[in-house]
């Protein structure tokens, strides 16, 4: 179906909330057999925030096959039309406006909310099929998700209060809605500005590396009903019948049948779980793109399936950042946002012109709480890109005898062995706490360290990295994980990056793979087990990254068994094993670390790097610990 402005005008089901009156059809509205009733006011001792729009509807848009999607828009003051910024996802945006969301709780930023309604920008909140008080049912990340958004972008284009200009805006699944949409290509979608995605769901979460990860889609289940359960006093509030009913349908069918059960019933990469790689349709996406990631990103991680290397370069903005998962809600970045929808939606030129094509934000940091702890996030020191990408030089470094990492490709001899699976310590990187977890019983049995010497000048990593070792395992398949540390002088131990690999999804995609990213096949057809004994090259992919490396700071690099980090929690191939890392001529085991100069480089500008270190644990995401081999 194809759905012009006109096509969907006159097509609103929905009505006006806090007495405000209804646009189109709103006024007819009915939700089972009754007048969905207006909102006068809330309790004055729950509301947080007062009402900041002009006006508020609510209703259900029609999709292609018909099924009702639920929706809440938010308008500025004043006559309009106006241009309109899309929320979509499966957590709470269609119920926007609402008793639970004037409290704070919701899943993206009502203060982002507000600025873009005072910006003159009508937010307007849908849910997905199937999630929240949306009918039809609810396939997590299918194509059917970006034919639905085309369908909700041209709902919106035509609205009396809508002049037309589409964008779309948020983080994490509100992020994957903008890059599925946007794939289809709406006529009436003039940019997105996607952040914190799943850009191949199954690499970059719920198997790194082909290492099952569980726990982050059982808690982000978990997650997924509050936000619900935040609908449902909404709709309690505002008597709203049709929605409470939609949600226990929903609520049901979510419980038999959910991401888990998706993920339990295909382990490996077949046509079902390709179905929700995103990325292998993001080539086809045409309208400007402003893009942020965070590299400690503990729900999706900075991976994203890279999917903006499939973009045009010329049309893509990104913003890289330490820091977690919410790092969107930064106010640094909320002032990019604002001047990008004013250019490509209000035609603004100089909103947006000049603008570095890549910002990559250092040692970020920030001594608020809650939601003003990432707002007032703030980089010590930027890389600015006039182009993207920024291109890293390869740095490699070399495994060696007694745990020694070499700063050069020179190779050693021999290899070392250690007990499996003894998992490495937990990197909790959480927005509320974050530290290093307990070192494990029999951890010097368990791993392996790998230390340079002293760095002679500054190095400034940045990109993914590549941890290219050959292990070899008396079992017939083992997991890696390695994890990237920065050694202080002061004997201080800072996280870096993490990455993991089950040995039997070792095969590499040629076409795609670099020396500075391994691209794993990460197929059923791929998987291959081990030979006892035998090593095999294992390149592990250590998530995209920046950090400084300054003058005096050693590198270590961590073997051992995956533990959690963040929302992560792995399960590992259990069968005890014993595991050995090879350094000999043969098998040249090395790091290939991504750097970039500090200066000198054309169309790229680095700021000047404070002589001295942040504080350890100032620096959001990436915690420190007093050095366990000292």
């Amino acid at each position: 179906m194809t759905a012009g402005r006109s096509s969907l005008a006159g097509l609103c089901l929905g009505v006006s909330l806090l007495a405000f009156p209804c646009v189109g059809k709103a006024q007819e509205a009915r939700s089972g057999g009754s007048v969905i009733a207006a909102v006068s006011g809330y309790n004055p001792e729950l509301v947080r925030t007062a009402p900041f729009w002009g006006r508020r509807v609510v209703g259900y848009l029609p999709t292609r096959d018909h099924t009702p999607l639920r929706y809440s828009v938010l308008l500025p003051k004043g006559k309009g039309p106006f241009p309109v910024v899309i929320n979509y996802s499966g957590y709470d945006p269609g119920g926007i406006g609402s008793s639970a969301y004037l409290k704070g709780d919701t899943a993206m930023s009502v203060s982002l909310d507000r600025d873009l309604v005072a910006h003159g920008y009508a937010v307007f909140g849908v849910n997905a099929r199937g999630t929240g008080c949306s009918e039809g049912q609810f396939t997590f990340l299918t194509p059917s998700y970006g034919q639905d958004g085309y369908d909700i972008v041209e709902f919106a284009a035509s609205q009396p209060w809508s002049d037309g200009h589409v964008g779309m805006a948020n983080w994490s699944w509100a992020g994957m809605s903008q890059i599925a949409t946007a794939s289809t290509r709406p006529p009436h979608l003039r940019a997105i500005a996607p952040g914190m995605v799943l850009g191949d769901a199954r690499l970059d979460s719920w198997a790194p590396g082909g290492v099952p990860n569980m726990q982050f889609p059982s808690g982000w289940l978990l997650y997924l009903q509050s936000r619900w359960d935040a609908l449902k006093e909404g709709a309690q509030t505002e008597h709203d019948q049709r929605c409470l009913d939609r949600l226990a349908v929903n609520t049901e069918a979510n419980r038999k049948d959910n991401l888990r059960d998706l993920i339990l019933r295909h382990p490996l990469r077949d046509a079902e779980i390709e179905k929700r790689n995103l990325a292998a349709r993001t080539s086809q996406i045409e309208v400007p793109v402003l893009s942020m990631e965070a590299f400690q990103d503990e729900a999706v991680t900075s991976r994203e399936g890279y999917y903006q290397d499939t973009l045009a370069p010329e049309k893509t903005w990104l913003v890289q950042t330490n820091g977690q998962h919410d790092a969107y809600e930064s106010l640094r970045y909320r002032s990019l946002l604002l001047g990008f929808f004013d250019r490509f939606l209000k035609g603004h030129e100089a909103a947006f012109s000049d603008t570095p094509h890549v910002r990559v934000w250092l040692e970020s940091g920030s001594h608020g709480e809650g939601h003003e702890k990432v707002e007032q996030m703030t980089p010590r020191l930027t890389l600015s890109g006039a182009h993207y990408p920024i291109t890293a030089t390869p740095h490699v470094f070399t495994l060696a005898a007694k745990g020694v990492l070499e700063d050069n490709a020179t190779p050693s001899t021999g290899s070392d062995s250690y007990a499996y699976p003894v998992r490495g310590p937990d990197v909790d990187v959480d927005a509320d706490h974050y530290g290093w977890g307990a070192l494990p019983e029999h951890w010097r049995e368990g791993s392996l360290a790998y230390t340079s010497a002293p760095l002679g000048k500054t190095l400034i990593a940045y990109g993914p990295a590549s941890a290219d070792l050959w292990l070899s395992s008396d079992m017939p398949d083992t997991d890696v994980e390695v994890t990237l540390t920065e050694l202080r002088p002061d004997h201080q131990e800072m996280f870096v990056e993490r990455g993991w690999l089950r040995l039997s999804d070792r095969a590499q995609d040629p076409a795609r793979s670099t020396l500075l990213r391994p691209f794993p096949l990460d197929h059923v057809d791929t998987t291959q087990s081990l030979a006892p004994d035998e090593p095999v090259l294992a390149r592990v992919e250590l998530s995209k990254m920046g950090h400084v490396f300054r003058a005096g700071s050693r590198l270590r690099l961590w073997i051992d068994a995956p533990g959690n980090f963040g929302g992560y929690g792995f399960s590992p191939w259990l069968l005890p094993a014993t595991n050995r890392l090879w350094h000999d001529p043969q098998h040249l085991s090395r790091l290939v670390l991504g750097t970039v100069p500090e200066q000198g480089t054309p169309g790229l500008a680095v700021s000047a790097i404070p002589a001295a270190p942040a504080p350890c644990n100032d620096v959001l995401m990436q915690p420190c610990r007093r050095d366990p081999l000292q």
